[in-house]
């Protein structure tokens, strides 16, 4: 235990200055953040983006602006931010302003699909906004459904877990085991912070499931039980950078998208220094 806390100190000194980054912006200072970012994301397949949950209080064209501001490119939106209900014309007007701001809107979520006629809207909605995957909860009796349509669509299914509390996928492996014989389009996106409040421990989760890794969701936690609440990275009990190693490992290649809870009306600072930690380590390792 007392070599993990030495660790995470450590990391923190190093994640200190890429937080300062990600709030000075891409504009303030966009040579550093361009280069630093090569340079980090160099050492790994994967790539950092948002969950637009992290930002359900603001509108789309904030949150748009706000993950710029951090210099994340890649986001998945919620439907705050891209209602399950708009029309093609609707989703074209927002696809359009996410690619005016530069970024990639690579999936949607989370997505509940308790009958046929929100898997078929879920897969519809993906298919008109372009987005490679949809991270989602399906009724395990519609997954051979959803087997179908990812064979006629191409678009991917990572299944998110929510925890101790959760009764259809409250673990990463709760949802493998439904899946395992399926398309491998059919995949898992693991919640790090629901994980841990299970009490397993996300980097043993990725490891063993890495050939279904399709998302994660990038958060902290103060406990690792149900009653575990939502922390700013690095000031949890997961071990983050232990992690992040992981997942260079197994070459995981999706995308690591932040979903800070905390702090809903005012996430900015406790989201930058988020970015920052994870951007520390991955400069270390």
């Amino acid at each position: 235990m007392a070599e993990t806390e030495q660790s995470r100190r450590r990391f923190l000194q190093v994640a200190s200055i890429g937080a300062a980054v990600s709030l000075a912006g891409a504009s303030s200072c966009p040579g550093r953040v361009s280069s630093s970012a090569v340079r980090q994301e160099g050492k790994q397949r994967f790539k950092l983006g948002l969950a637009s949950y992290t930002l359900r209080k603001f509108k789309l064209n904030e949150t748009l602006a706000m993950t710029k501001r951090l210099g994340l490119k890649y986001i998945c939106f919620k439907s705050f931010h891209l209602p399950l209900e708009s029309t093609p014309a609707q989703i074209q007007a927002v696809v359009a302003k996410v690619q005016e701001a530069g970024l990639i809107l690579y999936g949607g979520g989370v997505i509940s699909m308790k009958t046929k006629e929100e898997l078929n809207r879920a897969f519809d909605y993906a298919k008109e906004a372009g987005m490679k995957v949809i991270i989602g909860v399906p009724a395990p009796e519609l997954l051979p459904l959803v087997n179908e349509k990812v064979r006629q669509y191409d678009i991917k299914v990572a299944i998110h877990n929510h925890g101790p509390t959760d009764k259809l996928y409250p673990t990463p492996a709760s949802a493998y085991e439904r899946i395992k014989d399926l398309d491998k389009r059919i995949g898992l996106c693991n919640d790090i912070g629901h994980t841990m409040r299970a009490g397993v421990d996300p980097s043993e989760s990725a490891e063993k499931f890495a050939d279904r890794l399709l998302d994660v969701h990038m958060k902290d936690v103060s406990a690792a039980t149900a009653k575990g609440d939502a922390v700013e990275i690095g000031r949890g009990v997961i071990d983050v950078p232990k992690f992040l190693r992981t997942l260079v490992r197994i070459n995981y290649d999706g995308i690591v998208s932040f979903e800070y809870e905390k702090d809903a009306d005012d996430p900015m600072a406790g989201l930058a220094e988020s970015v920052g930690y994870v951007r520390g380590v991955l400069a270390a390792i």
